[in-house]
């Protein structure tokens, strides 16, 4: 599908989410219940702040999505790219997709998710030229992180993941993740 044609085929069913792989299936995701909103706002609101201090990129939150180099739309929950990549990316207008893939990406596995597709997710978005990618599983409060070229790290029991490369500086405070309501 051209950016079009994906645009026209969402707008025809606006209580849906939809990914769609390198092979052209389309993909319903899940909604996530509203437990699975705090922690991604949380998430994205810590990426932001990260990314408006640093100045170098800009993050992003699931809404938006990206065609991959490989032509898979993919939406990450969570994700952050270096401007200059994305000045070359965007349209003189800025609107429509973005077609690359960002520097860094997180998913986060709500209690909708299964955990083995995004498993197989986040190395397509190492393939497609991402620096790093998180996988944050809050139920069994693990980070998964990926980086090129390595075998997967799982942390346990980590509250504070610090970025690396590109990211380096960032830490991301996985407890209100851990527990939203602060209990």
């Amino acid at each position: 599908m051209t950016d079009e044609e994906f645009a026209a085929f969402c707008a025809e069913h606006p209580d849906l989410d939809f990914e769609m792989t390198a092979e052209g299936e389309v993909l319903i995701l899940a909604r996530g219940s509203s437990l699975t909103a705090v922690r991604s706002a949380r998430v994205c609101r810590y990426l932001d702040a990260w990314s408006e201090q640093d100045g170098r990129g800009i993050a992003c939150d699931s809404p938006g999505g990206f065609v991959l180099p490989d032509g898979s739309r993919r939406s990450p929950d969570a994700s952050w790219t270096l401007k200059s990549r994305v000045r070359q990316a965007a349209s003189e207008d800025g609107v429509g997709y973005w077609h690359l893939c960002p520097d860094f990406v997180i998913e986060l596995c709500s209690e909708t998710d299964r955990l083995k597709p995004l498993q197989k997710k986040m190395p397509e978005y190492l393939n497609n030229g991402a620096q790093s990618g998180w996988l944050i599983d809050p139920q069994s409060r693990t980070v998964a992180m990926y980086r090129p070229g390595q075998d997967v790290e799982v942390r346990a029991g980590v509250d504070q993941p610090e970025g690396e490369g590109l990211t380096a500086g960032f830490v991301l405070d996985l407890r209100p993740v851990w527990n939203p309501l602060g209990d």
